[in-house]
């Protein structure tokens, strides 16, 4: 399984860095290839200062070794190895009408002291942090998250879509860091499966849930795409970009945080520049900030202290 997973992610950062490129027009992605002592290593591609991206990266990554002991505690284990490798990406555009986007898809083995396989699972998801609400954009990406879930089982979505509004949610702030999408973590088969999810997943194999993340990710172009065409040209003055950075700042809040995948990274000595990659150029952290009461800017906030059923 992890070398046929690896083998999807290598061809879908292709795909992706390829599309983000014609979209952008200008900026073409940098390739930084690197290694991890411990073992394994990766491929960070980042786009800067084009057209459309102002920063962005598309990373891969395949690391394997002794799991370290603030991990094993997490997991509740003991002499762990593991093995893990994923897709990350995160795309800041220049244009503050047009939303950061988020996304992950990853795979995870654990293994005992003889090298066998006492755990594995696969995780990831996509999800949508605009500046300025476009509620038929909100629907484009929930309905083509909601389409490929529905493909393998009617509760996927709601499930899903709900976990997702409660893990990027900046408990600090009391709101949400977006508008959601999809998170799914520890997805494995069936008699492994935690309770809640038992019922709702009761068939699924690995094979099936390979199935089901590479179908999410299948998506990912044509839920972010078309919003990104249709809003890049639009018109915005330098206010519409102050709230940009400001909404940036919330954005570094839950990365730094809140996120397990940042937390995992540092915890397992991954390669820093690659971790943090997810965090925008420019950033403001103004005191004491309220949007003007009735405005764009507050409509915004007023939606991400309550998230909605786009679909």
């Amino acid at each position: 399984m992890k070398e046929k997973f690896v083998a999807y992610i290598k061809n879908l950062q292709n795909e992706i860095t390829s599309a983000l490129e014609e979209i952008d027009g200008k900026a073409k992605f940098q390739e930084d290839k690197w290694i991890r002592k411990e073992g394994g290593g990766g491929q960070t591609r980042v786009i800067k200062n084009g057209d459309v991206f102002e920063k962005g990266g598309v990373n891969i990554s395949e690391v394997h070794g002794k799991l370290p002991e603030s991990m094993q505690a997490y997991f509740g284990v003991k002499d762990a190895d593991f093995f893990a490798c994923g897709l990350s990406l995160v795309l800041h555009p220049k244009s503050p009408m047009v939303p950061t986007v988020h996304a992950n898809w990853r795979y995870f083995e654990m293994y005992d002291a003889e090298g066998n396989i006492v755990d594995s699972w696969f995780g990831g998801g996509q999800d949508l942090t605009p500046y300025y609400l476009f509620e038929e954009d909100a629907k484009h990406f929930h309905q083509v998250c909601k389409t490929a879930c529905d493909k393998h089982s009617p509760e996927f979505y709601d499930t899903y879509k709900k976990r997702c509004d409660e893990y990027f949610w900046n408990s600090h702030r009391e709101e949400a860091r977006g508008i959601g999408g999809l998170f799914f973590d520890y997805l494995k088969s069936s008699e492994a499966l935690a309770k809640d999810d038992k019922n709702m997943a009761k068939d699924m194999s690995m094979e099936d849930w390979y199935n089901f993340v590479t179908e999410v990710g299948d998506s990912f172009l044509e839920c972010y795409v078309p919003i990104v065409e249709k809003r890049k040209n639009l018109p915005y003055a330098e206010e519409n970009r102050t709230w940009q950075e400001i909404r940036r700042g919330r954005y570094v809040e839950f990365n730094l945080v809140h996120d397990k995948g940042t937390l995992f990274g540092l915890k397992t000595n991954g390669r820093i520049e690659s971790i943090l990659m997810s965090l925008p150029p420019h950033v403001q952290w103004v005191y004491d900030h309220h949007p003007e009461v009735g405005s764009e800017e507050e409509q915004l906030v007023e939606v991400l202290r309550n998230p909605k059923e786009w679909v």
